[in-house]
C-alpha cells in the first residue's frame, strides 16, 4: 500500500505489517483513503476525529446550498392600486432574496373575454421591478388563469451571502455603538422633525 504520514506527508510504499506497526507508534488508526488506486492509499490518522470533521464540513455545505424555490403571487385583472403595492413589495422581498416568482393572473365571469388586462398587469409588473428580477417564462393563458414566471438577476447563494454579510454588519454595528439606544434614535428623529423650519431667502 501507499502510506500518507499524518501530516499529509508521503511514506512510501509498504507492507500492511509496516503500516499497522507505524499506527501502533504513532497511536493513531490505519485508514484506507483511495480503495481504488493501484496501490491503494491508507493514511495514519485520528478516525474519531475525521469523522466528525467529515460530517461538519458535510453539515457546512448543506447549510449554505441554495435551494431553488418558487414562490407564487396571485393577483385580480381589476387589482385595488394599493393592492397591487402590496403585492408588488412580496415580488420585490422573492426577488431580493433570489427566489423566482410565478405571477398568477386570475380570471372571473366576463373577465375571461378580456385576457389584456392580465396581460397588461403582467407586463406593469415585470417593468417595476426590471431591476431585480427578468421574464423568464412569458404570460400565457392556462384556463381561468394567465401565468408569468419572473427570475431572480441575483443567483440564491448570492443573496443568502448578502443576507449574511447585512447581518454581521448590524451586529458589528449594535456593539460598536452600544451607547445609541433605539430610543436615542428616536428622540434624534422627532427632534429633526420639530426643528424650527429656515425662513425663506429674501429675493
Amino acid at each position: 500500500m501507499r502510506l500518507v504520514g499524518p501530516s499529509g506527508e508521503q511514506v512510501g510504499i509498504v507492507p500492511l505489517a509496516k503500516a499497522l506497526e507505524l499506527a501502533q507508534e504513532y497511536d493513531l488508526d490505519l485508514v484506507e483513503v483511495a480503495a481504488n488506486a493501484r496501490p491503494p492509499v491508507c493514511k495514519l490518522m485520528d478516525y474519531g476525529k475525521f469523522k466528525y470533521e467529515s460530517a461538519m464540513k458535510a453539515r457546512e455545505a448543506r447549510k449554505n446550498q441554495a435551494h431553488t424555490v418558487i414562490k407564487e403571487m396571485k393577483l385580480r385583472p381589476k387589482i385595488d392600486p394599493h393592492d397591487y403595492d402590496t403585492k408588488k413589495g412580496h415580488v420585490v422581498r422573492f426577488l431580493k432574496q433570489g427566489d423566482k416568482v410565478k405571477i398568477t393572473i386570475m380570471f372571473r365571469g366576463r373577465e375571461q373575454s378580456r385576457p389584456e388586462l392580465g396581460y397588461r398587469l403582467l407586463q406593469r409588473l415585470a417593468e417595476d421591478v426590471q431591476d431585480l428580477g427578468f421574464v423568464e417564462s412569458n404570460p400565457k393563458q392556462d384556463g381561468r388563469n394567465m401565468i408569468m414566471v419572473l427570475g431572480p438577476h441575483k443567483k440564491k447563494t448570492e443573496a443568502m451571502a448578502e443576507a449574511r454579510q447585512a447581518q454581521e454588519a448590524r451586529k458589528a454595528d449594535a456593539k460598536a455603538n452600544p451607547g445609541k439606544s433605539q430610543n436615542a434614535a428616536e428622540a434624534d428623529d422627532v427632534a429633526e422633525a420639530e426643528a424650527p423650519a429656515e425662513a425663506p431667502a429674501e429675493a
